[in-house]
């Protein structure tokens, strides 16, 4: 036997062998980092699916905000955002049950407000509500269009 195939020899021997303590604990972790792989995997296919669902509600939004400019032909006017945080926004303003109202726009939508003016300098020389506020106004405005409209329909069933 060669020196070479000895010391080989001795040091398979001699060798230390893995407990199986140590040898459990790597199929442990081999196997939480699986299940780990699987629910990110998981929960990545849930936010994928809440981005989409998220873009099709902005740009549902961006419709329905088009054909609101629409009805308010007189007062809606897009004016451009300023400040590096808002390059290429714009916010839309008008004027709906005697309220100064706006949204901003981002600039993959603009092209359904083409039919609305545009000013490159603010229009405002009214505040604008925040959100909450806003909502608010939006909310109180489409009771009373609701409620001149049921009293509309009540006249019309009338007969004189």
């Amino acid at each position: 036997m060669t020196t070479h195939a000895r010391e080989g020899l001795l040091s398979r021997l001699v060798r230390p062998r893995r407990p199986a303590a140590e040898s459990v604990d790597r199929l442990r972790l081999e196997h939480e980092l699986a299940v780990s792989r699987l629910r990110l995997a998981r929960w990545q296919q849930h936010a994928d699916a809440y981005e989409r669902r998220l873009g099709d509600a902005e740009r549902e939004r961006a419709h329905l905000l088009s054909w609101l400019a629409a009805l308010h032909p007189a007062s809606a006017v897009l004016t451009p955002l300023t400040g590096p945080e808002h390059e290429g926004t714009h916010r839309l303003c008008l004027i709906a049950g005697g309220w100064h109202l706006s949204w901003h726009i981002p600039p993959a939508d603009l092209a359904l407000f083409a039919h609305v003016p545009f000013r490159a300098e603010s229009v405002d020389a009214h505040p604008v509500p925040d959100a909450v506020n806003q909502g608010a106004l939006i909310r109180r405005h489409v009771r009373l269009l609701a409620m001149e409209g049921a009293v509309q329909a009540g006249l019309a069933g009338r007969t004189p």
